[in-house]
């Protein structure tokens, strides 16, 4: 014989049970982001050289170790899952100097990885996308008869200067040198040296784009710059004035 369907009540206590479920994971899952991140005033297990005033480090953590030989500044955001290190494994003694460095605001997006075996350096008000990797070593192929895993590495300082943009997956090599405002195209892997005001992208990177004092943005950008929204404007009154003007 066929089987009975399930009452309506059934079904609607189900229902109740699971969406109650849901709301209490989720507020547990929020109560824990709350609790694991990481600042100057609840560093937990972490102690930092230094870590600024607002600087947060989101939860749950990457790898991190070396804490006292790294420094972040203030009003740094450090997102999900990454991972800051100094030397090349925990319980190093790396000296009285710090190794690795975050200037005041930087933006690390989620599961991006600073690997400093040597000074990495980045500048204050840089943001990095997600998942961007910068590293200080990198594996070295001399010996043919040798795995590459198992060569000393090549180590050298790495310098990414104020107000950077670093997209999604971006890579900045040992050596790599990067002025103020360079922008990093997604997935571009960079090493050298960078000028002031260039963009660059493709592995290995180059410049596609750079600034001149006389003749602006060379080649020149295909879209005007954005406009910002004036201070006192609404959210209400700016859907408003779009509707008003549709070019806008």
């Amino acid at each position: 014989m066929p089987k009975k369907p399930r009452s309506n009540a059934f079904d609607s206590l189900t229902t109740w049970r699971r969406s109650l479920a849901s709301r209490a994971v989720q507020r547990g899952w929020r109560w824990v982001q709350e609790t694991g991140a990481v600042s100057a005033e609840r560093p937990g297990r972490l102690r930092f050289r230094r870590i600024g005033t607002g600087t947060r480090l989101a939860f749950p953590q990457g790898t991190v170790f070396g804490e006292p030989w790294i420094e972040l500044g203030d009003h740094c955001v450090i997102g999900e899952q990454v991972t800051l290190t100094a030397g090349m494994m925990p319980g190093l003694d790396l000296g009285p100097e710090k190794v690795l460095t975050l200037g005041d605001g930087v933006v690390l997006g989620r599961g991006s990885h600073v690997i400093a075996d040597t000074t990495v350096t980045i500048g204050p008000d840089t943001y990095c996308g997600p998942y961007v990797y910068i590293t200080s070593t990198n594996h070295s192929y001399d010996d043919p008869k040798t795995p590459v895993g198992k060569q000393w590495p090549r180590t050298e300082p790495v310098e990414i200067g104020p107000g950077c943009w670093l997209g999604t997956g971006a890579v900045i090599l040992p050596g790599a040198r990067l002025g103020r405002n360079v922008v990093v195209a997604a997935g571009s892997v960079v090493r050298g040296a960078v000028p002031d005001h260039a963009v660059v992208a493709g592995a290995p990177a180059r410049i596609v784009r750079s600034w001149d004092g006389e003749r602006g943005w060379q080649p020149p950008l295909r879209t005007p710059a954005p406009v910002p929204i004036p201070e006192g404007i609404t959210h209400e009154q700016l859907l408003a004035l779009r509707e008003l003007s549709p070019d806008a």
